[in-house]
């Protein structure tokens, strides 16, 4: 269970009301919202709470997570997005087979067609996404991991995609975000082997940035992932989502053509207030203001 919020902490709250029934905690919404306050400003966190079900991607979780990110992709004042869970000793289970099941074959291309759209929603996220990993990311969870920017995972925490294992293939982008990861021989082998890592294995091969040992509350990754969002949040914004545009449509392309994108976002910096703040602030000795403009 989280602990109780530090008052600079604004309460998790839902987006959007909804009439329906849900799996998570008290009949509560599936995905809650936090946008934190004081000096953390600007971080927002998306909390995953289906306890029940281990935050499985079911159909209610899915539709609630694509609309969050909606709505908070207008939010000019975000500068980090993360990623975390409300359920204790899991990040998110994977697909919900058991509704997967009730599913006709059309049900299910549909479906999985839904879940791509929301890796894809995650992975051009206009800030930098991190995702938290306190326990187990298995199938779609790893995969909605990998979607993210940055990873972060407890020593202690199990990751893998696995669904070779239930007689499935990764289908929400692992098969293309893990080989840009780890490389296309080791990322065929952990497909192919459905091979489970721990915590500290993923940080050794490259999967997550930073492993950590976990605390007695469950959430040692959630609160290193925060010292990584707060390192991100006094940096320039306008230059950090333009950095992000050049290394992500880059990396698709030659070398050349990746110049001339990593040119073209530079160029849209260039006339920018927070490029001004930034030599002002080295000429005069002190810390920059940036303000997003």
């Amino acid at each position: 269970m989280l602990r109780s919020l530090p008052r600079a902490l604004r309460p998790w709250r839902p987006l959007w009301a909804r009439a329906h029934a849900s799996d998570g905690a008290a009949g509560g919404p599936e995905i809650q919202v936090r946008a934190q306050a004081g000096p953390d400003q600007g971080i927002t966190e998306i909390l995953m709470n289906r306890p029940g079900a281990r935050n499985a991607l079911g159909k209610i979780f899915v539709s609630e997570l694509l609309e969050a990110l909606a709505r908070l992709r207008e939010d000019r004042h975000i500068r980090v997005l993360l990623f975390r869970s409300g359920v204790k000793g899991v990040f998110c289970a994977g697909a919900d087979l058991k509704e997967r099941e009730q599913m006709s074959e059309a049900e299910v291309r549909a479906f999985v067609q839904q879940l791509r759209g929301l890796m894809n929603d995650i992975a051009s996220f206009p800030t930098p996404t991190i995702a938290a990993l306190d326990g187990f990311a298995l199938g779609g969870g790893l995969e909605l991991a990998l979607a993210c920017d940055l990873r972060v995972a407890a020593s202690s925490a199990v990751m893998g995609l696995i669904e070779t294992t239930r007689g499935l293939l990764p289908g929400a982008g692992g098969t293309q975000r893990l080989p840009r990861c780890l490389g296309l021989a080791l990322a065929k082998e952990l497909i192919f082997t459905g091979r489970r890592l721990s915590g500290t294995q993923a940080q050794v091969l490259g999967l997550v940035n930073h492993a950590v040992a976990q605390n007695e509350e469950g959430d040692a990754a959630y609160q290193r992932a925060r010292a990584l969002a707060q390192e991100i949040l006094p940096q320039a914004p306008i230059a950090v989502r333009l950095a992000k545009v050049a290394i992500d449509r880059g990396i698709e392309v030659d070398i050349a053509s990746g110049m001339a994108i990593e040119e073209m976002c530079y160029g849209q910096n260039i006339p920018t207030r927070d490029r001004l703040e930034g030599m002002a602030a080295f000429r005069e000795k002190r810390p920059p203001r940036f303000v997003g403009e």
